[in-house]
């Protein structure tokens, strides 16, 4: 009988390939896709994308969607919501939680903490991998994504909203990672072979949003990101 795992799903390119993944080699029962969303704008937290595309993107990989919402937007809420989740799905036999994170250690030890709590443990299915290697497999497997968000301090506006091409890639400034694991940008996927079809989306309104919160960072540049408003073809 296999192990019964929930996937972090962001909606993103990464998540995407480590999807394809875990399906690929079926060792572990993928029961239900876990989204995190504001409530307020329901939106991807961090992504920025609307919630009828999240729904678009479930329904077309044909696993059940799961979604929390937050409020405040605080670690602390984020900990308690999740936390609750978790604990009702430990209850029906789900011991681990798939995630899309490459390769920074201080996310990662932080998700472990916060699975120790509620008895689960995490897999990364991608983790350690070359992100420009991981970039080229997911191009080479037939995905597609744009980006939904860049951060001002690497990228501008002419990158968001752009399609993810060896192209784009290879346009990147010095010093960004080509899978964005640094938080360069974020993307929406809307096509490959975890799709059972293409989610079919047009490229709306360009806006930038300035931090809220100065940054205790005295190294970072961010002043704000850009978001690209994606929207179902249809309207």
């Amino acid at each position: 009988m296999k192990s019964k795992a929930i996937f972090c799903w962001s909606g993103g390119k990464d998540s995407a390939l480590a999807l394809y993944h875990v399906l690929k080699e079926n060792e572990i029962k993928v029961v239900a896709l876990l989204t995190t969303l504001n409530k307020k704008f329901n939106r991807i937290s961090m992504h920025g994308v609307r919630e009828d595309l999240l729904d678009m993107q479930a329904e077309s990989i044909g696993i059940p969607l799961i979604k929390m919402y937050v409020e405040e937007g605080t670690n602390t809420e984020y900990e308690k919501n999740m936390e609750e989740l978790l604990l009702q799905y430990k209850e029906q036999g789900v011991d681990y939680v798939i995630f899309g994170d490459i390769f920074l250690e201080d996310l990662r030890a932080y998700r472990e903490k916060n699975l120790e709590k509620v008895g689960m443990k995490a897999i990364f299915p991608l983790w350690k991998n070359d992100t420009a290697k991981l970039v080229r497999e997911f191009l080479s497997l037939g995905f597609r994504t744009v980006t939904c968000c860049v951060n001002d301090a690497f990228l501008g506006e002419e990158s968001v909203g752009a399609e993810i091409t060896s192209k784009f890639i290879n346009s990147l400034p010095p010093g960004v990672d080509p899978c964005g694991e640094n938080g360069e940008y974020h993307t929406f996927c809307f096509e490959g072979p975890v799709f059972k079809k293409k989610i079919e989306i047009r490229i709306g309104e360009k806006t930038y949003r300035p931090l809220e919160i100065k940054t205790s960072d005295e190294t970072s540049k961010t002043k704000g990101f850009w978001f690209c408003e994606l929207l179902p073809a249809g309207l």
